[in-house]
């Protein structure tokens, strides 16, 4: 009874990848949204689950970075600790599948509340990927808003500075979103318009209970798109999606991707 069991769910998958793949080869506008479940592939760990960052770490929050020192410190600690795993992700079959979409030509562009970079390093322009939450490559003052590289802030952490501090007297932080600072008010916008102008939405790895990011499925269904969530556990447009699929997002990225590809041969 189990393997019957399992060979009707195994079938309904398929069908329901056989789906996908026919809304990809029709669409004009292909969305994916992602989220951390499609880099804990990548051995990095998402930040809400048991054992994730925030059950090691106490999140620092904006006010307190920029009016403490201390917390400043506590902060830059925590990132160093995150580090240790960080530089040593790369791009798993998830990412290099949707990398793989967009040189087809069947991608318009990738929402991501990631911000480890690999989505870029899998392949994708720059200019094809909107990082609602940051990027924690990418080091800025919080005065001047001075970029500069992770690189460069470690030979500043290597000579001592426990919280390193741009010419003009700014503090630096990782280009991300902390507890309490704003959202970014470009990319934001702009993911809400293309969100709403897609005709397949494809969530990938986010529980989206995180607010504005988790709009965007939003956006996209009530303008029509065909709404595909991929995740593990339940998320709150569940009953919204078109298909549903629980599963690991490499593993059907990668199918929905050799399904694509079939088709063109």
């Amino acid at each position: 009874m189990a393997e019957k069991k399992g060979n009707k769910l195994k079938e309904t998958t398929t069908n329901k990848i056989k789906q996908v793949v026919q809304k990809i080869l029709k669409a004009n506008q292909v969305v994916l949204f992602t989220g951390a479940g499609i880099s804990t592939e990548s051995g990095i760990p998402d930040y809400r689950s048991q054992g994730g960052i925030w059950d090691k770490f106490q999140p620092i929050f904006f006010d307190n970075f920029m009016s403490k020192k201390k917390a400043r410190i506590q902060y830059w600690e925590q990132r160093l600790d995150m580090e240790k795993g960080l530089k040593h992700a790369k791009p798993n079959k998830g990412h290099k599948s949707i990398a793989r979409l967009y040189e087809m030509g069947f991608l318009t562009s990738v929402i991501t509340q990631n911000i480890d970079g690999l989505h870029q390093a899998s392949g994708i322009p720059s200019d094809k990927i909107i990082e609602l939450h940051g990027n924690t490559r990418r080091v800025r003052c919080m005065s001047c808003k001075r970029l500069i590289s992770w690189e460069e802030t470690m030979v500043m952490i290597k000579a001592g500075a426990r919280a390193p501090e741009c010419n003009c007297g700014g503090y630096y932080k990782p280009d991300t979103i902390s507890f309490g600072q704003a959202m970014p008010e470009k990319e934001t916008r702009k993911a809400a318009v293309l969100s709403a102008k897609s005709d397949v939405f494809i969530v990938v790895g986010s529980t989206l209970l995180v607010q504005p990011a988790a709009l965007m499925p939003e956006y996209a269904r009530n303008a029509g798109a065909f709404l595909v969530i991929i995740n593990l556990s339940s998320t709150p447009y569940d009953c919204l999606s078109h298909v549903l699929i629980r599963d690991k997002a490499g593993k059907i990225l990668e199918k929905i991707t050799q399904g694509v590809e079939k088709n063109l041969t």
